[in-house]
């Protein structure tokens, strides 16, 4: 099974009013330490396994990793290289915001192993920009993304759909642009609103109008139809590729590997002395680091995963996937299998198609994605 590494980056030159991800800003920070204590974190974790497998992915997210150096980074990935054998062709993602996106930080990064790179665009227009929160303007943006499609072959932009008072007919024109650019990889989220967010407080005070249920399916199927049309279909949810350009970091999440994660807030799921574990580590980075120094990690949970959660884990994140779920596979690795009737029920629905051995959810299956999982769990 592949095996990846996760390291989460937590501080951000801004938060961004939508976004509830561990993101921190501090007026100074003491990157060494801070990388000290990740590479604590890596080391117990990797004392922990009972074996230890290849690291086939590596993947910088945040916050803000692009605010790293590059000595940094490749401190990290040297570490990684020291506690694990690495598979001959990993991929290695830094995830970068266009506003702190700079050519000799990113020549450095390509230097220190780093091979593909994930641009947090999230608008092409200014005025959505400003209402985003984001520091970079659209013409930030462009440069951001030409600079770093002249040092990096893969190259991956996200934008946000759904947006406050955004129309089918603007999405599908900023779209158009997007797909213009000629990468090989986008992730196109559509806006939620996540709870105790300045956005959420706006929402509910009637300050801040998002596109209707209807009107976010219309956007959805708008970027199925434009990237399908673009060669970059929907390989998840979210997330659209040429064939051979998926991200291999986030696949090992969606067909349910394993995967370590180390810094504030970051997440796991792999085995830990023989058995397949969660970790979830403390988000507030000064405590993170506390115990850290006092234990030699800073998870706040350490907990083996039951057959139970395991397997509704496993049939959640499978069936994200345009590919969906190997039904042998999944009954061979819990001991039990899905109900086929409650499978031909959900097919009749429309939601879902069984060929070959495999359950995928259809395009409207993925809108309502938790329903069908609830079916088939019940």
């Amino acid at each position: 099974m592949p095996f990846g590494v996760y390291i989460h980056w937590p501080f951000c030159a801004a938060k961004c009013p939508y976004c509830d991800f561990n993101s921190h800003v501090r007026a100074a920070i003491d990157e060494d330490g801070w990388v000290d204590g990740i590479v604590s974190e890596l080391e117990w974790v990797a004392a922990n396994q009972s074996d230890r497998p290849a690291v086939e992915t590596i993947f910088f997210g945040g916050g803000t990793p692009s605010l790293m150096t590059g000595k940094s980074v490749g401190c990290i990935l040297q570490k990684i290289a020291a506690l694990w054998p690495m598979a001959n062709d990993p991929e290695i993602t830094l995830e970068a915001n266009p506003a702190s996106a700079d050519a000799a930080r990113f020549a450095d990064y390509r230097a220190a192993g780093v091979n593909r790179v994930s641009l947090g665009i999230q608008a092409l227009n200014d005025a959505d920009l400003k209402k985003l929160g984001r520091l970079h303007d659209s013409a930030e943006a462009r440069a951001a993304l030409n600079m770093a499609m002249s040092i990096f072959d893969r190259v991956s932009l996200d934008l946000i759909y759904a947006r406050p008072d955004q129309t089918d007919a603007q999405w599908r024109e900023e779209l158009k642009q997007a797909l213009a650019f000629g990468t090989d990889h986008l992730s196109l989220y559509q806006l939620t609103i996540e709870p105790e967010t300045p956005y959420a407080l706006l929402h509910k005070n009637g300050q801040l109008r998002i596109p209707d249920e209807d009107l976010a399916a219309g956007l959805y199927e708008t970027t199925q139809e434009l990237t399908r049309a673009a060669g970059l279909p929907a390989y998840e949810i979210s997330n659209h590729a040429r064939s051979g350009q998926e991200s291999r970091h986030n696949l090992i999440y969606w067909r349910y590997g394993d995967y370590a994660g180390a810094g504030p807030g970051a997440h796991g799921r792999l085995n830990l002395n023989g058995r397949r574990t969660a970790t979830a580590a403390i988000k507030l980075p000064e405590r993170w680091r506390e115990a850290v120094a006092k234990g030699g990690h800073g998870f706040a949970e350490v907990t083996p995963v039951g057959d139970d959660e395991g397997s509704r884990e496993h049939l959640l994140m499978n069936l994200r996937l345009a590919e969906g779920i190997d039904l042998d596979a999944y009954e061979t690795r819990w001991g039990a299998g899905l109900d086929p009737g409650k499978i031909a029920a959900l097919a009749k629905q429309g939601f879902v198609t069984r060929e070959d051995g495999r359950l995928t959810a259809t395009p409207s299956g993925r809108l309502l994605l938790n329903r069908v999982i609830e079916e088939l769990l019940l």
